[in-house]
């Protein structure tokens, strides 16, 4: 959406098309306090400010999923996945990341049947029980003081033998009395019982020692992977599956640029999102320009 919004404001038209919710990753933070100008917000809020910024401004949207790009001349066309094509001078791929999951039998069939991945989306049903969390990074531990609010305990286990978060979110989350955090441990297997969440076993890295913790729900924060797949013919992949571009946002293909979280990058913020989607829409406008048309 800043990609779309530069672009508007430097007299180009624009098409923003979307698989699921406009914003994001940011739109599963119910806090962010970390964006220049802005004490506090959601990540809801942030997102539907800046959809009804860039719907001021002439943008259009289309609510599918882009599956691939073609390239004829001085037309890039995106092909989506109900069949449709537009065409366009300039493509900015911002496909973001997606949820990375433990990789334990029955863990998809509990998805939404005691397994998320957002706690202010889901939250409220967990009001009063006892819940789960996987990780022990920045998400991890938003997620664990958003539950604290509400559940009557919050478990965290984390992998490593640390937890990996600011030492602000650490401090805010080990206050709270109805947490615990464990460390070093390894989630084996799921619990579940009439097709719902009911727990889960781990086992500790340094002894093998196996335990059962029971509980209605489990959130997942354990990391995020790229969706490039589709758009390798035309942007370069590194090892990991991001788009192999800098902060010039610039790929093999000319007049097709990449922004945010899908890019190799060390950082990943709300902040380095938008710096991202601006610096691509200034190198897609320029570009443009430059074929004379």
């Amino acid at each position: 959406m800043t990609a779309a919004l530069y672009a508007l404001r430097n007299g180009k038209s624009v098409l923003v098309i979307e698989k699921n919710g406009f914003g994001g990753q940011i739109t599963y933070s119910p806090r962010v306090e970390n964006y220049p100008g802005i004490s506090q917000m959601s990540g809801n809020q942030f997102a539907d400010a800046m959809m009804d910024q860039i719907l001021s401004h002439g943008a259009e949207v289309e609510l599918a999923e882009a599956v691939g790009i073609a390239c004829g001349g001085d037309v890039r066309t995106v092909a989506t996945d109900d069949g449709k094509s537009y065409e366009a001078r300039a493509v900015i791929i911002a496909t973001g990341v997606k949820h990375r999951m433990l990789g334990l039998e029955n863990e998809h069939a509990l998805v939404g049947d005691g397994i998320s991945f957002c706690a202010v989306c889901d939250g409220d049903f967990y009001a009063g029980a006892d819940v789960l969390v996987a990780g022990g990074g920045n998400s991890a531990l938003q997620e664990a003081i958003l539950l604290s609010a509400k559940a009557k305990t919050v478990t965290v286990i984390q992998d490593l033998d640390f937890l990996t978060g600011e030492k602000a979110l650490q401090d805010v989350l080990l206050s709270r009395d109805n947490v615990r955090c464990f460390t070093g441990m390894k989630i084996t297997s799921l619990m579940c019982e009439n097709g719902c969440f009911r727990g889960l076993r781990a086992m500790k890295n340094a002894t093998g020692e196996e335990m059962t913790f029971s509980a209605d729900g489990l959130f997942e924060a354990i990391g995020l992977i790229p969706e490039n797949g589709a758009f390798s013919g035309v942007a370069s992949l590194n090892a990991y599956g991001y788009f192999d571009s800098g902060e010039d946002a610039l790929t093999k293909t000319p007049g097709v640029f990449v922004a945010g979280d899908c890019r190799a990058k060390s950082v990943r913020q709300l902040t380095t999102a938008v710096g991202d989607g601006a610096a691509a829409a200034v190198a897609a406008t320029a570009y443009i320009d430059s074929l004379g048309k």
